[in-house]
């Protein structure tokens, strides 16, 4: 049995779990809190980290590119990027974007500072942190309004591995409520359609245990 090792508000393995769903490919999936350290998660990934998988070859994958990577090239059916080269390359400019730069500016000072921080009770949020992901966000959301006001989607005329890295790290946040979605109408129409595709489905049945969602999360109209 395919297994993918994650904890449900990691926007990597949301990453990984939109991409195998893409594919259409069956997996299990076991939680595991990376901050437990357990040597059975220490010996399948020695930087103590998730996404994880396990394929049903044996091979076992760590980080969610790698993974995704991964993916694509043992799973060619249903293709996340595309062929041309140039086009591949915009792709990945994207992926770490949002990969790097959003979770960085975004996703680390509102999902990490209110959630993480209580789960693993680790201090106190840091307010100028949740500030500054408050200020980032708009930033991003006018960037996603820009490249779809000019493509289909956010690399091009297909859904791919672009709008997937953008989309996991979004739900996190709008998990929190955190997204201002009525000031970036464009950007809420992107990812009204990214989350309507049935691999969003998982992703919006996800339930933090005393953290439920804002009612809007799962709502495909919202």
């Amino acid at each position: 049995m395919r297994t993918l090792y994650h904890f449900w508000i990691s926007p990597g393995c949301r990453k990984v779990r939109l991409a195998l769903d893409e594919k259409g490919l069956k997996f299990g999936l076991q939680i595991e809190k990376p901050w437990e350290r357990r040597p059975n998660l220490l010996a399948r990934n020695p930087a103590g980290e998730v996404p994880i998988l396990v394929d049903e070859n044996g091979a076992v994958i760590a980080d969610c590119q790698a993974i995704c990577e991964y993916l694509e090239e043992t799973y060619e059916d249903v293709p996340l990027m595309p062929k041309d080269p140039i086009e591949r390359a915009e792709v990945r400019r994207l992926v770490a974007w949002f990969d790097h730069k959003f979770y960085r500016e975004v996703t680390d000072n509102l999902v990490d500072e209110k959630v993480m921080k209580r789960l693993t009770k680790s201090g106190t949020p840091n307010t100028a942190a949740i500030r500054a992901g408050h200020h980032n966000i708009h930033y991003h959301l006018e960037y996603i309004t820009y490249l779809v006001e000019r493509r289909s989607w956010l690399a091009g005329e297909e859904y791919g591995l672009a709008d997937i890295a953008a989309a996991a790290q979004l739900s996190s946040v709008d998990y929190l409520g955190d997204v201002p979605w009525d000031q970036h109408p464009a950007a809420k129409v992107w990812y009204s359609r990214a989350k309507s595709r049935p691999s969003f489905r998982g992703i919006l049945g996800d339930n933090l245990p005393g953290m439920p969602a804002p009612k809007h999360y799962a709502d495909l109209d919202f």
